[in-house]
């Protein structure tokens, strides 16, 4: 009996020493929060040596790559800063809150939170030091922040509190190359950078790639005073850093493109040991080749602090015990860019990138006040106009082809446009559906032009209004897919939407008119007859149409008549087309000179103002002649 219960003892010891043993190896979840801190940089793509890029200098982000998690596909959902911010702020795609035009300042629902909330009711002390330009108009920006300034720090906040830290860097950003500096007091060398295939090698073009590389290495810099400073604290142990980009740039065809270039950004999580159950992979230093976008950030903030995820927000969580699946796809989208108005939406999946562009009839390289700033732009556009660009290089001076198709892992740079190659046919179809699904169900508000959006909503939050039941988006979505194809067999078609009871419609048939050009000459009675369109941004497309058609008369007088409009985004669009059909005769000329003399001294700065003041330079007018003013 003794030997057996003996056995029966070391048997039982046995099971307890294996469970004490499986018991000490779980990965314990430490209760206290982390503190999080980001650490952003504006307006620069992955050109760092951690990403492979062996021309830069960036030490700093090097090593933190090295002790954390390099994301290699990580995407601004929007190719420029403000509506990249909305849509970083909210969770949700600022093409569905309506805030996608650059600087736009709408409202923003209340049922859509912005993400410092969810962390002070989960007890983070929140700071910014200090970024907000959130592209909107009812966002407190001191209230949702414990502090939000440039003296705005981690260091301030009460002992028992965890913190949410948020650095902003703007030394990469596009301003940046505006002024350039002599050659010999920059580091890296003009005559060794590397340069994109669609950029010609004109001197201002390889001294601004240098400058920029420069302002990266700075920017690196920064990051590491930054890092240092959490070291020195003794908080590294305790604290997950993010490191972003807020999107691509600087130098054209990057920023305000829906290319790589302009949206694929530099993204690395570093976790301590502590959290290591929020590891994305096993080992630190490696890659993660998981698609990540700005829209991920929310749900992911919370998922790590352990917050249930609303259903309202549209992205997926990467980290956490909330994290997803892997997504199919990342999606991008351009609307207006300061005073200039075009449209496009693009999808990513692993390997191929699929644009769509809602207004091929416009160039790529439209110009913008801000863009051509930069000495390298400006030698480009004069080197196309003496015919020393080639054919890949010119193509950003000439109207767009409606889709792009890119194999991004044989054609980094996107040069070769897969969309009419038969061989690609079932990817193109794909991905052509994907964009189309997404942009029903997070209710673009894109398809609504902007004049006629704020005539309708009014104060009405945009994302409110999309899902108020007042709006039939898949019918105003048909009609923009089969205007922007060009095919002359919709005709008639595009003849009936002009007559249709919802003004996108009908803006969208204008616009398959417009882009129609000499094949739309049966509609001349139908144009005509929507210059008197309530809707002014139907008005101007009929005009623009009509202008192209030979009706030039009743054309600038449909301009003329939106020139007066009290609304600025449609005289903006209205200006526009003036620039693009290059009308500057006597009235047309008057009518932008009353225009901006009219203007209340208060909105000489917005967005129409800097259309009419390109108009005025490039007919040689003098201001001085007409009293404007244009010391803004």
């Amino acid at each position: 009996m003794k030997l057996k219960n003996l056995r029966l003892f070391c048997f039982l010891f046995c099971i307890a020493i294996v469970c004490i043993t499986f018991t000490g190896c779980e990965e314990k979840i430490p209760e206290e929060l982390p503190n999080i801190l980001w650490l952003t940089s504006e307006d620069n793509s992955p050109f760092l040596g951690c990403y492979g890029d062996d021309f830069t200098t960036t030490p700093n982000l090097d090593k933190l790559a090295s002790e954390g998690f390099l994301y290699t596909h990580a995407y601004a959902n929007a190719p420029v800063c403000a509506p990249t911010r909305n849509t970083i702020l909210t969770g949700v795609y600022a093409s569905s809150n309506g805030n996608q035009h650059m600087r736009s300042y709408y409202p923003l629902s209340e049922t859509v939170l912005p993400y410092p909330v969810y962390l002070q009711q989960a007890g983070y002390y929140c700071t910014n030091n200090s970024k907000t330009d959130y592209n909107t108009n009812n966002v407190d920006e001191q209230a949702i922040w414990d502090e939000c300034s440039k003296t705005a720090h981690w260091k301030n906040r009460p002992a028992e509190k965890p913190f949410f830290a948020v650095f902003n860097t703007t030394i990469s950003h596009e301003s940046s190359i505006h002024k350039s500096i002599p050659n010999n007091e920059l580091r890296h060398s003009p005559d060794e950078v590397p340069i994109p295939p669609y950029h010609p090698a004109t001197p201002e073009m390889k001294h601004d790639w240098a400058q920029y590389y420069d302002k990266v290495e700075d920017m690196d810099a920064q990051i590491g005073k930054w890092l240092k400073e959490l070291d020195d604290a003794g908080l590294a142990e305790n604290t997950i850093v993010f490191y972003y980009g807020d999107h691509g740039g600087v130098l054209a065809r990057s920023k305000r493109y829906v290319y790589e270039t302009g949206t694929q950004v530099p993204f690395i999580v570093r976790i301590p040991e502590k959290y290591k159950y929020l590891f994305p992979e096993k080992q630190v230093g490696t890659k993660v080749n998981r698609l990540i976008s700005f829209v991920d950030l929310v749900p992911t903030l919370l998922s790590i602090i352990g917050v249930e995820i609303p259903d309202y927000l549209q992205g997926d969580a990467f980290l956490g015990k909330q994290k997803t699946a892997d997504p199919e796809y990342a999606y991008m989208f351009r609307g207006r860019m300061d005073e200039r108005y075009d449209m496009s939406r693009a999808v990513r999946n692993q390997q191929f990138r699929y644009i769509r562009n809602y207004m091929p009839n416009r160039i790529y390289g439209q110009r913008i006040d801000y863009l051509f700033k930069a000495p390298s732009i400006r030698s480009w556009k004069e080197a196309y106009e003496k015919g020393e660009c080639n054919e890949v290089q010119s193509a950003f001076w000439e109207t767009k082809p409606v889709e792009e198709l890119y194999d991004t892992e044989n054609d980094p740079w996107e040069i070769n446009n897969l969309a009419n190659n038969p061989e690609y046919k079932d990817i193109l179809e794909k991905m052509r559906a994907a964009n189309k699904e997404w942009v029903t169900r997070i209710k673009d508000t894109g398809f609504i032009p902007e004049a006629d959006r704020v005539d309708r909503a009014g104060e009405t939050p945009m994302y409110d209004y999309m899902r108020s039941g007042e709006v039939n988006l898949e019918e105003i979505m048909e009609a923009a897919e089969i205007a922007t194809l060009g095919k002359v067999e919709n005709v008639d078609h595009l003849k009936s939407y002009l007559k249709s009871n919802e003004s996108a419609v009908r803006y969208w048939g204008a616009s398959g008119l417009l882009i129609l050009g000499d094949k739309a000459v049966s509609a001349i009675p139908d144009l005509k007859a929507a210059t008197t369109d309530e809707s002014a941004n139907v008005v101007s497309v009929a005009a623009e149409a009509l202008y192209n058609l030979g009706e030039k008369e009743m054309a600038k007088k449909a301009l003329l008549s939106v020139l007066k409009n009290s609304n600025e985004f449609a005289r903006c669009h209205a200006l526009n087309v003036i620039d693009c059909i290059d009308e500057s005769s006597k009235e047309i000329q008057e009518g932008v000179v009353d225009m901006i003399s009219n203007a209340d001294s208060k909105t000489r700065n917005k967005y129409d103002m800097r259309a009419a003041k390109w108009l005025i330079e490039k007919w040689g007018l003098n201001p001085d002649d007409y009293k404007i003013d244009f010391a803004w």
